[in-house]
This record gives C-alpha cells, sequence and structure tokens, in this order.
C-alpha cells in the first residue's frame, strides 16, 4: 500500500473531524454544519498541521451537490416547478441584479475597474444549494408552497450561472481581463448557442429521459437485487449530471435535479431517494468540509471592515430584496421570510466565480478572500436566522392566517388520559382514523402545516411544530396523557422528544416505530416500552396467513 494516498486522507480527515467538531457543537447547541465548516478550517492550508488536498474535496463537495440535487428533484414534480414560474424566475432575475449593483456599488466605493466590481457582486448574487436545500430539508419544507419556490428561485440562478459562466471569458477584455473583446455578432452567436444548449438540455431530459430513466430502474427493481437497485440510482444521478455537464454544458446540479425530477413520477422514487440517502449526507458534509479548507481566517484580521460590508450585502441586502420582490408578487409575509431567509448565504457558484475571476485577471485576491470570508460567515449565520424564523413564524402566520394561529397552537388541550399521537403521515394517519372510530380521545402534533390545516378543518386537536419541543408537548397535556404514540420514522428525533415527555410524565406508556435493531435499540435506551418494526409485522402477518403462531 503506498502511504501517499491524498484521496484517503482528505476523506478520512474531513469526515473524522466534521465527527467530533459536529459533535461539539451539537453539545453547545449550534448547529453540526458549523462543526463542519470548522473542520475544514482545520485541515486547510491555512492553519498549522495536517492539510487536506483542497481541488480533491472541492471534487468531492460537487458530488455532494449532485447527490442533493438528485434527491430534491426526487420530491419535485414538473408541475411544482411549472406552478412556481411566475414568481421564480423574475424574482430570480431581480434579485441577482440587485444583489451584483450592491456589490459593484462597494467596488466602486474601494476603487475597483467596474469588471471587477460586476464579478464581484455577481459572486454574492447566488445562494448556495447545499447550504438553502439543508434549511429546508430540516424543517421539512421542500415539499410545502413556499419551499417549491425557494428551490424553483434556486434553479433559475443556476440557469443564469451557467450562462455567466459561458459569457464572462467572453467579456473577458470588456470587463478588463485578460483576452480581446468578442464583437456584437459573435457575443450573440455565443450567448444563442448556450441558450441552445440549455434549452435542447431540457428538452430531451422531458422528452427522453422521461421515458429512458424510469425503464431502467424498473428492470433493475424487476431483478430484486437491492445492490443493484443502489448501484442503479447512484449511476443515474452522477451519470445524468455529468453527461449533461459535457455534452450540453450545464451544471451538475441542474442535471442531477432533472433527472430525479423526472425519476419522481415513477413509483419507485420513494425507495431511491431512501437508498441514496447515506451517501447524500456524508458528500453534504465533505461539502461543508471543502468551503472551510477554503478559507483564509486572517482576512478577518487584515480586512474586518470589509469582510463586514461583504456579509451585510450577502445577509441584509440581497434577503432583503428577495423579501420585497416577494411581497411584491403578493405572497405572504410568511412565505418572504423563508425565501429570504434561504438566500441570505452564498456557495458553490460564489468559489467558482471567484476561481473563473482570479484566472482570466478580473478579480483581485483581496476580492476572492472577501467572497470567501462573506460565504463561510453567511453559512454561520444561516442557521441563526432560521432559528429566529422558527420563532417568529407562529405569530406572523397567525397575524396572517396563513397559518395555525399563534394562540391555538400553544393553547393546552383538556384533555386527561389521552393519547398524544405524533406524526400525522401514511401511519400516523391510518393510527389517528381508528382512534376516531373508537371514540378515543387524542391530539395531534404535526410538523406538515399542510396535514394541520386538514386536520383542523376536521374538527381534529392538533398542534403544528417540532414534537420534541418541551412547550409543544406540554400544550399537549403530556402531563395527564396515557400513551405516546410516536409515527415519525426519524429514529434521533423519536428518541430526544420522548425522553422529554417520559421527564414530564414518568408513567407515560410510550410506542414508537423503527426500521431496524439499532433503531430499537437507540428508542427502548430513551424510554419506548414498545417498537414496533414494521417488516417484523408484516413477517408476523404473514404466517398469520397460512396459520403459524409465534413470533417472527
Amino acid at each position: 500500500m503506498p502511504h501517499h494516498t491524498p484521496l484517503i486522507a482528505t476523506i478520512v480527515g474531513g469526515l473524522v473531524l466534521a465527527f467530533i467538531f459536529g459533535t461539539l457543537a451539537n453539545r453547545f447547541k449550534m448547529p453540526p454544519l458549523i462543526g463542519y465548516l470548522v473542520a475544514g478550517i482545520a485541515i486547510g492550508p491555512f492553519t498549522p498541521g495536517f492539510v487536506g488536498d483542497a481541488d480533491l474535496a472541492q471534487e468531492l463537495a460537487e458530488i455532494g451537490v449532485i447527490l442533493l440535487m438528485f434527491g430534491v428533484g426526487l420530491h419535485f414534480s414538473l408541475k411544482d416547478l411549472l406552478s412556481v414560474k411566475n414568481i421564480a424566475i423574475p424574482g430570480a432575475v431581480a434579485q441577482i441584479a440587485i444583489a451584483t449593483l450592491l456589490g459593484m456599488g462597494l467596488g466602486w466605493a474601494l476603487g475597483w475597474p467596474m469588471g471587477e466590481g460586476f464579478l464581484f457582486g455577481l459572486a454574492l448574487s447566488v445562494a448556495s444549494t447545499v447550504v438553502l436545500l439543508t434549511a429546508l430539508q430540516e424543517r421539512r419544507l421542500v415539499e410545502t408552497k413556499r419551499g417549491r419556490i425557494a428551490v424553483g428561485w434556486l434553479i433559475v440562478e443556476d440557469i443564469a450561472m451557467v450562462l455567466a459562466l459561458v459569457l464572462i471569458p467572453a467579456l473577458s477584455g470588456v470587463l478588463g481581463g485578460k483576452g480581446e473583446a468578442m464583437s456584437g455578432n459573435a457575443l450573440l452567436l455565443t450567448l444563442g448557442i448556450t441558450l441552445g444548449k440549455v434549452v435542447a438540455f431540457v428538452a430531451v431530459m422531458l422528452v427522453v429521459g422521461r421515458r429512458v430513466i424510469p425503464w431502467i430502474l424498473e428492470r433493475i427493481a424487476d431483478t430484486g437485487s437491492r445492490e443493484l437497485f443502489r448501484l442503479a440510482v447512484l449511476a443515474i444521478a452522477l451519470g445524468f449530471a455529468l453527461g449533461s455537464a459535457y455534452v450540453f454544458g450545464v451544471s451538475f446540479a441542474l442535471g442531477a435535479f432533472f433527472a430525479g425530477m423526472i425519476l419522481s413520477e415513477s413509483e419507485l422514487s420513494h425507495r431511491a431517494a431512501e437508498e441514496s440517502l447515506p451517501l447524500r449526507d456524508a458528500f453534504a458534509v465533505l461539502f461543508f468540509v471543502s468551503v472551510g479548507m477554503l478559507f483564509d481566517p486572517s482576512v478577518l484580521v487584515r480586512e474586518p471592515l470589509l469582510v463586514l460590508a461583504t456579509v451585510l450585502i450577502i445577509v441584509v441586502g440581497k434577503s432583503l430584496a428577495a423579501l420585497l420582490i416577494v411581497r411584491a408578487f403578493g405572497h405572504p409575509m410568511s412565505t418572504a421570510l423563508t425565501i429570504s431567509a434561504s438566500l441570505a448565504q452564498i456557495g458553490e457558484f460564489s468559489f467558482i466565480l471567484a476561481t473563473l475571476g482570479i484566472s482570466l485577471d478580473l478579480l483581485s485576491p483581496v476580492a476572492r478572500d472577501l467572497i470567501l470570508g462573506g460565504a463561510i460567515l453567511s453559512i454561520l449565520i444561516n442557521p441563526l436566522l432560521f432559528s429566529l424564523l422558527d420563532r417568529l413564524k407562529p405569530r406572523i402566520e397567525g397575524k396572517e392566517g396563513t397559518g395555525v394561529p399563534a394562540e391555538a397552537e400553544q393553547q393546552a388541550v383538556d384533555l386527561q388520559g389521552h393519547v398524544v399521537l405524533v406524526g400525522y403521515g401514511r401511519v400516523g394517519r391510518g393510527i389517528g382514523e381508528q382512534l376516531r372510530a373508537q371514540g378515543r380521545p387524542f391530539v395531534v402534533i404535526e410538523a406538515q402545516l399542510e396535514n394541520v390545516e386538514a386536520l383542523r378543518a376536521e374538527g381534529v386537536p392538533v398542534l403544528y411544530g417540532n414534537a420534541a419541543q418541551t412547550d409543544l408537548l406540554k400544550a399537549a397535556a403530556i402531563g395527564r396523557a396515557r400513551w405516546l404514540l410516536v409515527a415519525i420514522p426519524e429514529a434521533f428525533e423519536a428518541g430526544q422528544l420522548i425522553e422529554h415527555a417520559l421527564a414530564a410524565n414518568p408513567g407515560l406508556q410510550v410506542v414508537a416505530r423503527a426500521h431496524s435493531d439499532a433503531e430499537i435499540e437507540h428508542l427502548e435506551k430513551h424510554g419506548a416500552q414498545q417498537v414496533i418494526m414494521g417488516e417484523r409485522e408484516i413477517a408476523r402477518g404473514m404466517l398469520g396467513v397460512i396459520g403459524v403462531v409465534g413470533p417472527a
């Protein structure tokens, strides 16, 4: 075995330190991604000790972006994308223009050439795919209307950046960098070819991909091999992303998103999402590590005021522009705040633009460091903005009438000896229907706003939010409840809420669901008296049909 293994060293070093610092961040009640960024800084070239390979880290991070966008596409239909085009297209274009002008304004104040200011502002205008989707997925917002608007907005930004990456080298001479100025006809031809490739890509994916991708997975599923199915999912995600980039010149992320969106029309989309989830999470971590590796902490000491101004453009200027745009299109304040918080950061396309600017002599090292510093700090600030939004959301939605009123949300139910049902998906809905049929008193805690609204319309007592919050458990009268039925599939979240519930009511009877022996052990360790694993119940049911009684 060779001792010089930069790929293995970068992956292992990044994941091990991300685990250590992520755990510490979680211990101090901070988002784990802050720990991932610190891990990247620790193995970066600007800090002492082990130094990872930054180029390899960037390529590994790109795999994370591909898998994440593929996963989003699996939960995002073409109908969803078209339903938000009226706000996503003009909104994203206007927001990019405003953020670019703000960046150019800062560049003008510093005496930079117009071309440098333009590229600097453009790099500050585009949000990070990974950060935005991570925040939406943590709050289960991807499939909501505001989540669809945010993802549609992101897709438009990606398309705009693809065009920019093609046109900037052609315009380098005009902007003051390397190269000769392109004539008007040549420039129009380049733009036409680029737009034609994007249109051709979309057409091929909708016409050919819609038939080929589901057909491939259905044939592999028929073999009965889970290993081959998992490999097919990864091959489709990565293969279509790479092929789209080489053939049509679009971004990896865009190609993966369309592959996932087309596959979402297949009945196998749910299984495909499950199979790709572990790798998506692992490579998403490597993305944040790679961002940290690019950051030179000394810029905070050398140019603190410029770093602050850059962060203000990203976090305040850009997000305020998005908020005003969304409100101008008639959407409620709760939606506008979600979109603005989602976009209050920059990421992977900003790094690509910064690298391109340096290679074309359009950006100075100072401008590049400001972009990287702004990215790191905005990514650190972004979870804090969402936490603030989570606290304000019930009050805002209550005033607007767009959600569950805050006073109804926190009003404790007047029940005794009742059932507290957490989660109202496929499992929770079946439980709830039986409880209603038998007249058993129960209250539902649900995080999906659409389900909450439907339950309230049916007169079912329901509380909106994360059941792990002690205030919400108190509102559900957990102290007087007899049963807690945890129907959500997330075992780690379930363990936390079971612990909180038993602290408030030690005599509570807890029943939870699990998908593996490890999850059963985890839930029982946190106090669940009964844990139901779906696979075992299916086995018992099948044995019962043939007259075999006993444990499966």
